[in-house]
């Protein structure tokens, strides 16, 4: 613990979502000021947000619609300073620069100041800025959790990953984690000139066209006994292709929300369905360090150079407009890694 600096105990410039639904509606993202959040108690610490970055969780439940009306502060991508800490914290100190996901339970960081659980925070990789910094820690976790959680890989892990989404914001880390910290080979999917050329930068050994109708066959061309492991944030209408492609025993990971898939098709090898969902501890309480260290390991191989961040597009300055257009990019579909929202350096 150190002493905090000033803080500011008026209002805060954010963001909110008040009507939700379509991104053009005037009341989708709404520049406001709100109370300032105010002093942090126990294990949490108050950060001054410099960046954000828009994810799909983002885009969903600002369309999902908000029939009460209440503001709502979204944002689960972050990094800035911590300006003040609380009484339990042992982690950090006013002044230390982090990045975080946060919590879906909690306001989110399209605010100037906000609290968090150090517990889920950790250090900023020192080789980036913040708008950097701030596209990697929930696709980050989500592909951390997804291969050494789930999927249990390690060091000596080898055999081949499928993955599905490959140019995303979670299929472009979980490709650099899997070839930095595993033996694993990786075909990923792309199906545009640009994407396969950022997912070949990325490390992928091999890239399939996940729009051919030949896809099971392009697959098993490259592992003829079957792929050991599939990661994949495209599950609908893919469970007769998994059937296909992934070997006996297999596993497959999963981060959409597709309901009503036929998971019964998967029984007859024995193949192992995983669902990853990285707000899962913050929502229970359950093991909330874990997120600590890994985005402690995640700053250290940045910083190693063994793992580069994922932006590939900074808006600003950090308000309603310019993250209504954040989420138009991430509302296509068409998104390479990650969309950013900070104000000019």
């Amino acid at each position: 613990m150190t002493t905090n600096h000033i803080i500011d105990t008026g209002a805060v410039a954010a963001v909110v979502s008040r009507a939700g639904g379509s991104i053009d509606g005037p009341e989708s993202l709404v520049d406001v000021s709100l109370p300032a959040p105010g002093l942090p108690t126990g294990h949490d610490v108050l950060v001054d947000v410099k960046a954000v970055s828009v994810n799909p969780v983002d885009v969903k439940i600002r369309a999902s619609g908000n029939r009460a009306h209440k503001d709502r502060v979204l944002g689960w991508d972050a990094a800035g300073t911590v300006v003040a800490v609380g009484d339990e914290v042992t982690r950090f100190r006013s002044g230390d620069e982090v990045y975080y996901a946060g919590s879906l339970d909690r306001p989110g960081s399209y605010a100037r100041r906000q609290l968090v659980d150090e517990r889920i925070v950790g250090h900023k990789p020192t080789s980036l800025g913040f708008a950097e910094a701030a596209a990697l820690p929930l696709t980050a976790l989500t592909a951390w959790e997804a291969l050494f959680d789930k999927l249990r890989l390690g060091a000596d892990s080898t055999g081949t990953m499928l993955v599905l989404g490959a140019a995303g914001g979670v299929g472009s880390i979980l490709i650099q984690l899997v070839k930095a910290l595993t033996d694993v080979r990786v075909i990923a999917t792309a199906s545009r000139t640009e994407t396969r050329t950022w997912v070949e930068g990325l490390g992928a050994d091999v890239i399939v066209d996940h729009r051919a109708p030949d896809l099971d066959r392009q697959v098993l061309a490259a592992a003829p006994g079957g792929v050991d492991y599939v990661f994949t944030a495209q599950s609908k209408g893919r469970i007769p292709l998994f059937t296909k492609v992934v070997r006996p025993f297999g596993h497959i990971v999963a981060i959409d929300d597709e309901r009503d898939l036929d998971l019964i098709a998967l029984k007859d090898k024995a193949i192992s369905w995983h669902w990853e969902f990285m707000f899962a501890r913050a929502r229970y309480n359950w093991d909330l360090s874990a997120q600590h260290g890994a985005l402690e390991q995640l700053a250290q191989l940045v910083d190693a150079g063994r793992i580069r961040t994922t932006l590939t597009q900074t808006l600003a300055p950090l308000n309603a407009a310019s993250l209504r257009e954040a989420h138009r990019i991430v509302e296509s579909g068409g998104a390479i890694g990650k969309i950013v929202v900070a104000d000019p350096a």
